[in-house]
């Protein structure tokens, strides 16, 4: 076979490319005219009325539909003394509170429920809770009642209270119930707390303007309390139910005693004393378990103890025990928590918690960015070992090991002391305890 010669060769190439371009061109102008009828299609459609097909939507449309679909990342937290990450609300958590059995936990968000957990599931790897919804509104306030089969809410829209009676089912679950009717509305400002009485005699309701009423459990009001501070920031029952407190734009918390009879029918209530020793307005406060020691947080940069085991009828007044220093508390509003044997107090900025030896008024602990939100709730476990707080759609639970430490420092104390061969291994085998428990969390000090 003869090879073709240079001419030839040249000749080929460029009919093969000519070729090329045609077939080129054609495939252009069927693309081009696919495309100007598509056009018109979708352009006729919504002259006429219609939406778009969906068929010719781009992928990239939908992938950017379904980012916006999805829901906010949850803030990742990992520390040493991390317990557990409570998980099931799909809203922000503004609320919680312990049952005083010591068995549950109840949480309210702005996803219209309000869920109850089991506190012996805290330290498993899965978490129970039970589902109470809030029917056309939202909970942002929740209480357990002292005999734990009821439960209290505000709700955000309603401004007023509601109450949920808990029926426990065969199956071990709860049916959750809402009474026929909400309070009456009678606060005109915003809430900014709420309580039960331990006794059960009353619900204290404290508003952002200086209001905090007193009701009995039908939703009638037997006292008005003008507090005379400018503004409320905080109100509170004592656990011993004799007193409520309150804080706000001056630099005191007040303090009134809640008055009833032999029989249980309601008298009045009475100034009973004050907090003084801030210079500027006062975030927060909280009562001991025992009603005997009361911390406060103040915009002066300081946090104080006090001790409220005094005769006010005759005239005495509480004791200053400790001033600490908490220069965050000068710059943003802080929430507060006392642990029930006041031995250490946990106070929360933005979205950090600081722990504190009320003893010595020294700091041994801290959690940065803890959640995804400012910290909107703190709270201790009625047992103390726990502290849990709130912020974003998860619940925080940590070791309190300043507490253990304060248990061992007391406990080497009283033995040094202790003559009574009983009363020396009590104190011992206390003493045993909370070293074990510090050393198992990796907190054992030499």
């Amino acid at each position: 076979m003869e090879l073709l010669q240079m001419p030839e060769l040249m000749g080929l190439s460029l009919l093969l490319g000519l070729l090329a371009l045609m077939a080129t061109a054609a495939v252009a102008r069927g693309w081009l005219r696919a495309e100007q009828e598509t056009c018109g299609r979708s352009a006729g459609q919504r002259a006429n009325g219609f939406p778009p097909d969906k068929s010719l939507r781009s992928k990239k449309q939908k992938q950017h539909q379904r980012i916006h679909k999805e829901k906010p990342q949850q803030h990742n937290f990992t520390h040493r003394l991390l317990a557990a990450t409570l998980k099931s609300h799909s809203g922000n958590i503004s609320c919680m509170d312990f049952s005083s059995n010591g068995k549950y936990l109840a949480t309210c968000a702005d996803d219209r429920t309000v869920r109850i957990w089991s506190t012996k599931d805290f330290l498993q790897r899965e978490h129970r809770s039970m589902r109470a919804n809030v029917e056309l509104d939202h909970a942002i306030l929740v209480r357990f009642s002292p005999d734990c089969r009821a439960f209290i809410v505000w709700l955000a829209n309603g401004d007023t209270l509601r109450v949920f009676k808990m029926t426990k089912r065969e199956d071990g679950g709860y049916t959750f119930t809402a009474t026929p009717e909400d309070f009456p509305k009678k606060h005109k400002a915003a809430i900014v707390n709420i309580g039960i009485a331990d006794t059960g005699k009353f619900i204290m309701t404290a508003s952002s303007d200086t209001t905090i009423l007193i009701w009995n459990l039908k939703g009638q009001v037997l006292s008005t309390i003008n507090t005379n501070q400018m503004h409320n920031t905080s109100a509170a029952i004592s656990p011993c139910s004799r007193f409520v407190a309150s804080c706000g734009f001056t630099p005191d918390v007040k303090v009134w005693e809640v008055c009833f009879g032999k029989k249980g029918d309601f008298q009045e209530v009475v100034r009973a004393f004050e907090l003084k020793g801030h210079s500027a307005a006062i975030h927060c406060f909280a009562f001991s378990n025992d009603s005997r020691r009361m911390a406060s947080v103040s915009k002066d940069g300081t946090w104080k103890l006090w001790d409220t085991d005094v005769e006010y009828k005759k005239q005495q007044d509480p004791y200053l025990l400790r001033t600490g220093r908490f220069e965050e508390a000068s710059a943003v509003p802080c929430r507060l928590a006392l642990s029930p044997d006041a031995q250490v107090l946990a106070l929360a900025s933005g979205s950090s918690i600081h722990l504190y030896n009320t003893r010595r008024g020294e700091k041994e602990e801290c959690f940065e960015q803890v959640h995804g939100e400012c910290i909107s709730d703190l709270s201790f476990d009625v047992t103390g070992r726990l502290l849990a707080s709130c912020g974003d759609r998860a619940v925080r639970l940590f070791h309190n090991t300043p507490g253990y430490r304060a248990v061992v420092e007391e406990m080497q104390g009283l033995l040094k002391r202790a003559s009574n061969e009983s009363t020396r291994q009590r104190l011992q085998q206390q003493l045993t305890q909370a070293q074990e428990a510090l050393k198992s969390l990796g907190a054992l000090r030499k």
